[in-house]
């Protein structure tokens, strides 16, 4: 049996990533100790060339091996923000992996297996598919979340997020099993049908759906879902964490959005107030939460909580079913365009928690930004720009994402929610801003012997440059990233 070109061609950066990870797996026992970045920048590589290919696909529409998986913007606009995300966790990696101990050629592979799985979940039209990307996605992560092996919050973090992943998959895998009998199939298409002719008459569609919304609201991490949030964002090594909480998310909500838009968009009218329950339970609970935080990492983690609830947003604001076709756009491509922003600060300031690591401080605790204004000039202003940007203050890109979003539940007469969502937003500015107040307003403890410097390593350099000149000019300037966004939405069907 042959494939067709036009199949191959389709997933030709799945099977670029998933030779690059082999081959990074396989040279991994041969390489020696001091040569381990090669495996890094071979990765990279694969990268750069994987968003060339995507680039030149992102005007095609192309369904392969027989509609299991779409080729279409959408995919397209997820996979190059995955692979943004990967490569700077790649780049911030490099150094941080060597401070800790733990610079091992698989962590790499297991990243790109990782994104493999990603990159399958946004282009897949087969729940069965999308599945088994999220497996593929799960798995590695476990792997990567436990890598500081001979420290226990690491494999404890590792177990949790395995028994609950697991558990969550169960759920997920069931939920499909039931929209199977019922539709008789997997495909988007064919369940798209079966629930308009059916509608929730049937009670094991009804069961089916809260089972999609159990399972996939584990991977967004929304309320009550998100109870694995904090203990393994604090517990998995920093530069895992910032993988999880930018391309896991990412990753899920493109698969989310396309289940839930595409495939079941007939029963929108259902699922629209579920959603605006988890939506505002997420944005409470995960900014109320924060505040009493001490520990950075698990400050960024309810943080990414409150995060996913913004996002929501957008979907409740797609699933009004008063709503015009031009409101609905506006809502999912606010998602896309939130995500995209998100990514920039979110990977900027765990980047500033690794480099200070790097320069001889904790970083993991908010206490250890104490002073850092007058130690660390440099960190303490790059760890202000992020959370200035995660708070949503203008100018900065974390403005631009909020207002997207609120201005999405303004047209769509959803008034009510855009003020919880800015009230809230308000309440996160405290939790963020007291980061700052620490580094700049607090004299640091008095330290014998000069001062340790950072590391700053070229790869580390770019990391922050980039992550800072988006978040800046994605502030000053978002039309072309709106552009894109929109035009991604409307290849949804």
């Amino acid at each position: 049996m042959t494939l067709p070109l036009s199949d191959l061609t389709a997933v030709l950066p799945e099977l670029i990533i998933v030779a690059a990870a082999c081959l990074v797996l396989g040279l991994d026992p041969i390489t020696p100790a001091s040569r381990k970045d090669w495996l890094a920048w071979l990765s990279l590589v694969s990268l750069a060339v994987c968003a060339g290919v995507t680039s030149s696909q992102m005007h095609l529409r192309v369904s392969a091996f027989s509609d299991l998986v779409l080729l279409d913007p959408y995919a397209c606009f997820w996979k190059l923000l995955l692979y943004l995300a990967s490569g700077l966790t790649i780049l911030m990696s490099l150094a941080y992996l060597r401070t800790e101990r733990i610079h091992l050629g698989e962590y790499y592979g297991f990243i790109l297996l990782s994104l493999c799985g990603m990159m399958i979940m946004v282009s897949a039209t087969d729940l069965l598919t999308i599945y088994l990307g999220i497996e593929l996605m799960s798995l590695s992560l476990y792997v990567l979340a436990g890598f500081k092996r001979f420290e226990a919050r690491s494999l404890e973090a590792a177990a949790k997020y395995f028994v609950l992943g697991a558990f969550s998959s169960g759920i997920l895998l069931y939920g499909i099993s039931l929209l199977f009998g019922v539709a008789g199939s997997t495909r988007l298409a064919a369940i798209a049908a079966a629930v308009g002719s059916r509608g929730l008459d049937d009670p094991a569609l009804v069961v089916a759906l809260i089972l999609l919304v159990v399972g996939f609201g584990f991977k967004i991490a929304v309320v009550p879902f998100h109870m694995w949030t904090p203990d393994v964002y604090e517990g998995a090594p920093t530069s895992v964490t910032a993988f999880m909480a930018v391309a896991s998310k990412a990753a899920s909500f493109g698969a989310f959005l396309r289940v839930f838009l595409e495939g079941l968009g007939g029963l929108k009218a259902n699922w629209y107030g579920l959603f605006l329950v988890v939506c505002v339970a997420t944005m409470v609970l995960g900014n109320v939460v924060a505040i009493v935080q001490t520990n950075i990492k698990r400050m960024l983690a309810y943080s990414s909580i409150a995060h996913a609830g913004y996002a929501l947003i957008g979907v409740v604001v797609a699933g009004q079913t008063e709503a015009e076709g031009a409101v609905r756009t506006l809502g999912v491509s606010s998602v896309m365009l939130y995500l995209a922003v998100y990514a920039f600060m979110t990977l900027g300031a765990f980047a500033v928690v690794a480099m200070l690591r790097k320069g001889g401080l904790e970083g993991d605790e908010i206490e250890d930004f104490t002073g850092l204004a007058k130690r660390q000039p440099l960190a303490a202003f790059l760890m202000l720009v992020f959370m200035v940007s995660l708070a949503g203050i203008p100018p900065t890109a974390g403005f631009i994402g909020k207002f997207y979003l609120f201005m999405a539940a303004v047209k769509a007469g959803l008034t009510w929610l855009a003020v919880v969502a800015v009230l809230f937003a308000a309440v996160s500015a405290y939790y963020y801003l007291r980061v700052v107040m620490v580094m700049y307003m607090r004299d640091p403890e008095p330290v014998e012997g000069p001062l340790p410097r950072l590391a700053m390593s070229p790869a580390m350099t770019i990391v922050l440059a980039s992550t800072l000149a988006g978040v800046i000019l994605l502030g000053l300037y978002p039309n072309p990233l709106v552009s894109v966004t929109t035009y991604a939405v409307l290849s949804l069907k």
